[in-house]
């Protein structure tokens, strides 16, 4: 498993790893089952403190993608995709609402702001 951390980035590294962590399971790099490694594994191979792995841990066990179990470990839930599928699908929808009332307010057309979140959705990171 492999994490990247940015300390040049906008979002606080526990988030980098949360968010790196759901996307690999959201893809299928790690599957229902998998262990994943521990806080102070994770923590030792990214430089970090495990107060900051083991906050991200403990936001991913909230948002189900990950189970712990003492004396185990941390495992990839057993969760179906579809529902995490369902979950990024409401957060998009979240902040495209958002998007859409800005849009309506300050008068800017729908096939503006159509062709700007193709821009953002076809550009590469």
């Amino acid at each position: 498993m492999q994490i990247i951390i940015s300390n040049n980035a906008d979002k606080p590294i526990y988030e980098q790893i949360t968010s790196q962590i759901k996307a690999m399971i959201m893809s299928g790099e790690l599957q229902g089952g998998d262990t994943i490694p521990s806080v102070r594994a994770l923590a030792k191979s990214l430089h970090v403190s495990v107060i900051t792995v083991r906050k991200a841990y403990e936001e991913l066990q909230r948002d189900g993608f990950i189970d712990t179990a003492v004396g185990r470990g941390s495992f990839v839930a057993e969760r179906n995709r579809e529902f995490y599928m369902e979950e990024q699908q409401r957060l998009a929808e979240e902040h495209l609402r958002q998007a859409a009332e800005i849009g309506r307010v300050h008068h800017i057309p729908l096939e503006t702001l159509q062709d700007i979140l193709k821009i953002f959705y076809t550009e590469e990171e």
